[in-house]
């Protein structure tokens, strides 16, 4: 089965047609490379990160000469040139991984400049210059278009063809759907995993909306939903931080550097990966449950989870709630459903009576909401109530995965960042990269 090449004549053409809806999907398989294999996995994986800061050292050298943070793209292809020149080995990673490296640095690069344009605009966030990966901290390469494959070998065994890797066995779970455009290779707590992304241009029909539901998003009950149903999820991170705690002082202990250290770490990783895999496991079935329901549309609130995050005695708990987890995956799940998903405004919605929109004062261990208007009910359904309210009331929301912009321009954003036959620029905000750390 190939997936390496695509015809872009093809998608050029349904780009251009009437009603074109490109849905990008992600699809995640475990990877079983015998031992050669994950050394050459790993070889792969070490020559891009050392691309990568070999790129990143140029581009501080060049400021350095030139004051200026304005990088062209023909600048960046001649410190690739320059970085295979000095270190020959890097000439041994595939070509496709090279642009991909490249590419990783000129999006860092916009995001910092990005960054730096929130912070003056008032926004409490830190610029955070791009820094040199260490080892721990790059544990992918990517194929953006070409060099990969997928055969079957015989029954039940697939193989993933990779240039400059070899054939490592694929558990293919469930089928590819979709124009396959990007493949990733990630190594995980030991463990390695194919991430194929994919374009599927099949418009879903789209669902008459006949029965909305608010989701109000809290930490005693996960969600409350305006008819009153409740879901509750366990507290996976808080179940586990024993186990945790025992691989981190085995970590902490061990000598930095050494191998009994990084199986420490390995298992620490791991305990931490069951948590996430637990979270993630909840949520997809929360929201397939809702899928399944009935409902034909689902308004939720538009949290600023980042700032949530700064307070310090709720952090943890808001963390470990995977809100942003839910509303993105309810928002990809509804838009294959042919239904939406509205972010509203999530100020006094619980403050704020379904009935007669008086305001309240509430505080968080208040758990029932009473009006003077003879209106009692939950406090989570109250808020669920007004975030359908807000949203039928024809305030604008979002369809696209948890922001405040259309879902198509969304999604076709999205598609077409997927292809990169075009060098994005790199546009730069007047900053010193001496000073940039303490933004």
């Amino acid at each position: 089965m190939e997936m390496a090449a695509y015809n872009d004549k093809k998608d050029n053409n349904m780009k251009g047609a009437v009603g074109y809806v490109g849905i990008t999907k992600a699809y995640r398989y475990r990877l079983y490379p015998d031992a050669k294999r994950q050394s050459e996995v790993d070889g792969q994986v070490e020559l891009a990160r050392l691309l990568y800061n070999k790129l990143l050292e140029k581009a501080r050298d060049e400021y350095r000469k030139t004051k200026s943070l304005a990088i062209k793209p023909s600048t960046f292809n001649r410190f690739l040139r320059e970085a295979k020149a000095e270190n020959k080995e890097l000439s041994g990673l595939y070509s496709q991984v090279q642009r991909e490296a490249y590419f990783r640095l000129i999006k860092a690069y916009q995001n910092f400049f990005r960054r730096v344009r929130e912070r003056r605009a008032g926004k409490r966030v830190k610029a955070g210059f791009p820094r040199f990966r260490a080892k721990d901290r790059y544990n992918s390469i990517t194929y953006p278009q070409f060099g990969f494959s997928v055969d079957r070998e015989r029954k039940d065994v697939n193989m993933l063809r990779v240039s400059r890797i070899g054939g490592m066995r694929i558990e293919l779970h469930r089928p590819i759907v979709g124009n396959v455009k990007t493949l990733t290779i990630k190594r995980e707590a030991g463990q390695y995993y194919a991430i194929f992304s994919t374009v599927n241009g099949t418009e879903p029909q789209k669902v008459r909306d006949a029965n909305p539901v608010g989701i109000d998003m809290g930490l005693e009950t996960f969600a409350a939903l305006s008819d009153g149903r409740k879901i509750t999820k366990p507290d996976f991170a808080r179940k586990a931080e024993r186990r945790i705690a025992k691989w981190q002082r085995i970590t902490a202990r061990r000598q930095k550097g050494s191998h009994r250290r990084d199986k420490a770490k390995r298992q620490l990783e791991r305990k931490w990966q069951q948590v996430n895999n637990r979270a993630k496991d909840f949520v997809f079935k929360a929201v397939d449950d809702l899928i399944g329901s009935g409902y034909t549309s689902f308004a939720v609130e538009g949290l600023h989870i980042q700032n949530m995050l700064q307070n310090h005695r709720l952090a943890r708990s808001i963390q470990g709630a995977s809100w942003g987890r839910f509303i993105s995956t309810l928002s990809c799940k509804a838009e294959e459903a042919g239904m939406t998903v509205t972010a509203v405004d999530a100020r006094n919605t619980s403050q704020e009576c379904s009935r007669c929109g008086r305001l309240n004062t509430l505080s968080l261990s208040d758990r029932t909401f009473s009006c003077a208007c003879g209106y009692v009910a939950d406090r989570d359904v109250n808020a669920a109530i007004n975030i359908l309210n807000r949203a039928t009331a024809g305030q604008a929301g979002s369809h696209a995965r948890g922001d405040l912009a259309s879902t198509h321009s969304a999604r076709d954003g999205q598609a077409g960042s997927l292809k990169r036959e075009h060098t994005p620029q790199v546009t730069s905000t007047n900053v010193n990269v001496e000073e940039a750390h303490s933004l």
